[in-house]
């Protein structure tokens, strides 16, 4: 809002009057006037550089690096040296562990998946594993936010709000970038932020999750409801407070922090319609939450946070992230790893058959992965750190399906057929969306910037 509010013009002691006097509506806030604003915001949807393959995202991130050899990459040679000398450990001190859970073929494709996600491998002839992910960093904050924003050392804007500064929303009530469960730690709101994007195009946080995966918030939007003004009071009263922002940016010409206010009152206003709705699940049958796990002990969260995203995702939300962890298991692999798997393979296989029946999962991209992998060593009873080779799955959304991508090492180690490395993985997902890496920019500091820096390449063998 305006600070010079005390040097009001009689212009706007009128306003003032008009506010008190029963919160009429203003002259210059007619309803026509606000469509065509509306239609030509920085929210509206905009046209892709080329014809897109997916309208959306929903990624599905699980925080603290799934283990890889364990879940989506066999090694049968690893298997074999159980207990041996790492070949990577100076004096041969730390040993190999093989995978405890064994893997099979699924699917006309025969993916392989590890019997900790038997739902999930129902659909392995929709999926794309990528057995050949890398990263800069095995540190779970800078690789974390590397995953996010491209960066893993300086603030930039979240993959996120680059989608949405590049097509905008379908939605005119909601926000058009929605992250379910974010996390606090190892990157924090770096990870759906706007940096020097507008300000509008950050994400919005519904729910939270603790430093360690746990549950800490609802899943609703906090004071989304006016408990004092009715709709009609509330318009008034907003129409004058943008008229004082709208005086202030004139006189600014530029001024990023009051922009992004003009822009998030209004959406906030909208959302007031819509919003509580689709955070209501009571609407949904009882098959569809039996689908997803809902009411169970293990998959109930998570089942609300897939079930959710579904919703969005009609509803014409463009990124939707899911977030669950933490999976940094240094210890008690074997009772660790399970418990991750149970709370989420269930819900994440009734998301991709929920969309595909629904028809959307074929302008959906869903991806499942984590910020690296875990090492074919042990760690005292787990596994360490591993960025030079992991694994992630995407499907739908113009990715082509039953097949698995690049290949590390016999052990598991690093990749070494097809690297993608983290710019190339973000390509390819604009580039799914119809958004040319190289020339979605923007202007800052006296250049253009873009998420994939001056790097990364559209992976094409990914693509349907």
């Amino acid at each position: 809002m305006c600070p010079n509010f005390l040097t009001a013009s009689h212009s706007r002691r009128s306003m003032l009057r008009t506010l008190s006097s029963g919160f009429g509506y203003l002259a210059f806030a007619d309803l026509a006037q606000r469509a065509v604003a509306r239609s030509t915001g920085p929210l509206a949807p905009k046209a892709p550089h080329f014809a897109a393959k997916a309208k959306r995202v929903i990624f599905l991130c699980m925080n603290g690096a799934p283990s890889h050899v364990d879940l989506l990459d066999p090694k049968p040679a690893l298997t074999a040296a159980d207990g041996k000398p790492s070949p990577r450990s100076p004096g041969g001190f730390t040993k190999l562990m093989g995978s405890p859970w064994k893997f099979s073929k699924h699917g006309q494709s025969g993916s392989e998946f590890s019997e900790l996600l038997p739902e999930m491998a129902k659909h392995a002839d929709e999926m794309c594993i990528i057995r050949s992910m890398q990263t800069d960093l095995p540190a779970h904050g800078p690789a974390s936010i590397q995953m996010h924003t491209g960066s893993q050392q300086f603030i930039r804007p979240s993959l996120g709000a680059w989608t949405l500064y590049g097509l905008g929303t379908e939605s005119e009530n909601l926000p058009g970038f929605i992250n379910l469960s974010a996390t606090s730690n190892n990157g924090g709101a770096q990870k759906y932020g706007s940096a020097f994007l507008p300000a509008i195009y950050q994400g919005t946080p519904i729910g939270a999750l603790g430093p360690f995966g746990r549950a800490v918030g609802e899943l609703k939007v906090s004071n989304v409801a006016n408990t004092k003004l009715n709709r009609s009071q509330q318009r008034a009263q907003l129409d004058l407070i943008q008229t004082l922002n709208q005086e202030r940016l004139a006189r600014d010409v530029a001024n990023p922090q009051v922009e992004g206010l003009i822009e998030s009152f209004e959406l906030g206003f909208r959302m007031q319609s819509e919003v509580p709705s689709l955070l209501d699940l009571a609407g949904e049958s009882d098959a569809t939450k039996k689908l997803y796990g809902i009411g169970e002990a293990e998959t109930d969260y998570m089942g609300r946070q897939c079930l959710l995203a579904r919703r969005f995702a009609e509803a014409g939300v463009r990124f939707i992230e899911v977030n669950h962890g933490d999976w940094d298991d240094h210890r008690d692999l074997h009772t660790e790893l399970p418990k991750h798997t149970s709370a989420v393979d269930k819900p994440v296989a009734a998301l991709l058959t929920d969309l595909r029946e629904r028809g959307l999962l074929k302008d959906t991209l869903v991806i499942w992965g984590g910020e690296f992998g875990r090492t074919p060593h042990a760690q005292g009873s787990g596994r360490d750190h591993n960025n030079k080779g992991f694994s992630l799955w995407m499907a739908g959304g113009g990715i082509r399906g039953g097949q698995t991508y690049g290949a590390t090492d016999e052990l598991g180690y690093e990749a070494v057929e097809n690297p993608v490395h983290i710019h190339d993985w973000h390509a390819t997902i604009l580039h799914l969306l119809g958004l040319d890496h190289e020339k979605l920019t923007y202007r800052h500091a006296g250049r253009d910037f873009r998420l994939t820096d001056v790097k990364g390449n559209v992976v094409r063998d990914l693509l349907a």
